[in-house]
């Protein structure tokens, strides 16, 4: 994984962790996904642009993403949306906050039927 695509990686996830406010177990999820992928700058570049503005951070990281994200190959993109929706799956539960975000970045990336086929077999192995 290049540079750029470990920066969409860690941004996705800890822009969305930050829509609802970042707890204990998400930070650990950041930390152990840096660990992982050898990306502790990116995770370090991540968490500044987020804290730059919290409010504007989604539609900013929003716009990022569909740059960076946006030309993958579709089984790329999904990848990278069931990620997200499994790291946030991992405290048991999602909000509905942070299922519009995901919604709303799949609809950027053109996969939202299978994102919401990802949120319906969730649905049915629970």
């Amino acid at each position: 994984m290049d540079p750029e695509e470990k920066k969409a990686h860690m941004l996705l996830k800890s822009v969305i962790f930050h829509y609802h406010g970042l707890d204990a177990e998400e930070i650990q999820n950041l930390e152990e996904t840096a660990r992982e992928l050898d990306a502790h700058e990116e995770l370090q570049w991540a968490n500044r642009f987020v804290s730059k503005n919290y409010l504007t951070a989604f539609d900013r990281a929003r716009e990022y993403l569909s740059e960076a994200i946006g030309d993958y190959p579709k089984n790329k993109r999904i990848k990278y949306i069931r990620m997200v929706w499994e790291s946030n799956n991992l405290k048991g539960y999602i909000t509905e906050l942070e299922a519009a975000a995901m919604l709303k970045l799949a609809r950027d990336w053109k996969v939202e039927e299978e994102f919401k086929d990802i949120v319906r077999q969730k649905k049915h192995t629970s």
